[in-house]
């Protein structure tokens, strides 16, 4: 072997070590929080990083049935389908918008749209609630449900109309040509070349919609979504591990096993929308 392709070896396994031991740190969080979820609470405290060595799935029944995370978890199915399908339609209509269409002002507002993804979500929530208040959308699902499209709209926005830009123009034009309104181009030419980068778009929205703690405690008040749950098992001065560990993997499995299906779609929407756009 000559000597360049040794050295490439040996810097190949002198950056794969931290890549190992990033990956550890990432899979034991999941390890620990399984492994406590199937202890009782007199376990855990005997030894709180050791394997189970008699598993129960007690917590999760508990956490499911008399914690009412049945009920938390369809509120969160809920509003998160109900958002990410609105910011779906409305994204997709304004990226052809403003990718497609030439109107006035069309690049001062796609410039307030990128400008409004620097403004933190902390800054606008007195104005937010008092504007959910006045609306009468307090404590309803259809409140929370267009929070969360208006605060994930702009980024939505952006991905989009990056998309529907570096798309051929003569796709346009040509269905133009044949007769097709705006609407129609849209609806039988842009949506279907849009595929990918919908489907990112949707899975990244919906990551966002369901680990949400923040405007969900904001809007739904007397009903919990399931990240609202979780974080309510934690006491003041004490906490029950297991119990809450169990509800974390009951709230991870599903985002987790939506990851694990779309993952190469995920990573090949999103790195064509960085070179697209």
């Amino acid at each position: 072997m000559s000597k360049p392709a040794k050295r490439d070896r040996r810097i190949l396994w002198a950056a794969s070590v931290p890549m190992m031991l990033l990956a550890l740190s990432c899979v034991y969080p999941i390890y620990f929080a399984i492994n406590n979820a199937l202890k009782d609470r007199k376990g855990y405290i005997l030894d709180r990083f050791g394997l189970v060595t008699d598993p129960s799935i007690e917590n999760f029944v508990t956490a499911w049935s008399r914690a009412r995370f049945d009920e938390y978890f369809f509120n969160s199915v809920t509003v998160t389908a109900g958002a990410v399908l609105a910011l779906l339609l409305v994204s997709s209509l304004a990226g052809f918008a403003l990718a497609v269409l030439r109107f006035p002002a069309r690049k001062l507002i796609f410039g307030v749209i990128l400008a409004s993804l620097m403004i933190p979500v902390q800054v606008v929530l007195v104005p937010f609630y008092q504007t959910i208040v006045a609306l009468e959308l307090l404590n309803t699902r259809i409140g929370l449900i267009l929070s969360y499209t208006a605060f994930f709209l702009p980024f939505s926005t952006y991905l989009m109309t990056a998309f529907y830009a570096a798309l051929p123009r003569e796709l346009v034009d040509a269905a133009r040509v044949d007769g097709a309104k705006f609407l129609q181009v849209w609806w039988y030419v842009m949506l279907p070349m849009g595929k990918p980068a919908l489907l990112t778009l949707g899975i990244l929205n919906t990551l966002y919609c369901w680990n949400d703690v923040l405007i969900s405690l904001l809007v739904l008040q007397d009903e919990r979504t399931l990240m609202v749950g979780i974080a309510a098992l934690r006491g003041e001065y004490t906490t029950n591990v297991p119990l809450l560990s169990a509800a974390i993997v009951l709230g991870a499995a599903p985002i987790v096993l939506l990851y694990v299906i779309f993952q190469r779609k995920i990573v090949a929407g999103i790195a064509t929308g960085a070179v697209k756009g």
